[in-house]
């Protein structure tokens, strides 16, 4: 296998003009995480009780009021189970937790605003897409978004939570694909910022030009 970079301008990504074949100089080989399948599961928490851990300042000075939860890392598959479906062998039905991490962002009775870390399990059984076995296996990846997060204090460390959670579940697999190139992406020269507060004194002459007068 061989790479090489096309002989010609303009290797920039961007929209293309003109027939799409004009450039393209080689097959190229590239190792990407290829989406076999992916669904979307929207939940909707109310009242979930959550307790927080690696609480920062520590010990706050309760009561503590809720100001928003966010995602706080990768979502984690747990108990995964894969079964397939005789009635259709590419299929089958996929169980498992996934636990979403979550900061939680909070003030406490003086006003000093704190942080915490909990996590949310969420149970799923769903069909998807699984591939025939073969050396290089397939996974199923996470991606969670929490949005709409509104909640209260409960006692100590303990809040309970509302919130609108968005899961992506994706299988994959890590697989080389041959693909058409225009040869390697050539960056632009880069823009550097300096303030402008000089352009008008940097177009100064360095000595004063005498205007002539004209005499008829």
């Amino acid at each position: 296998m061989s790479f090489y970079t096309c002989n010609r301008t303009g290797s920039c990504p961007g929209v293309i003009n003109g027939n799409p074949l004009n450039g393209i100089c080689e097959k190229a080989c590239i190792q990407v995480d290829k989406v076999l399948d992916a669904a979307m599961r929207q939940i909707q928490l109310n009242n979930t009780q959550v307790e927080l851990t690696n609480q920062t300042p520590a010990n706050p000075v309760t009561p503590l009021t809720f100001i928003s939860a966010v995602i706080n890392g990768q979502t984690a598959v747990n108990n995964l189970t894969v079964e397939r479906l005789v009635e259709k062998p590419n299929f089958a039905r996929v169980s498992f937790d996934a636990v979403v991490p979550l900061l939680i962002t909070y003030s406490d009775a003086n006003g000093v605003t704190g942080t915490g870390e909990t996590t949310v399990t969420l149970a799923n059984d769903i069909i998807l897409f699984i591939p025939q076995p073969s050396v290089v296996p397939y996974r199923i990846e996470v991606f969670g978004a929490v949005a709409n997060s509104s909640g209260s204090w409960v006692s100590g460390s303990t809040f309970s939570l509302n919130a609108c959670i968005s899961l992506i579940i994706r299988v994959l697999v890590q697989a080389e694909i041959l693909v058409p190139s225009y040869g390697y992406c050539c960056p632009p020269q880069a823009q550097e910022f300096t303030p402008d507060v000089c352009r008008g004194e940097f177009e100064l002459p360095i000595f004063p030009t005498a205007i002539q007068n004209q005499r008829s």
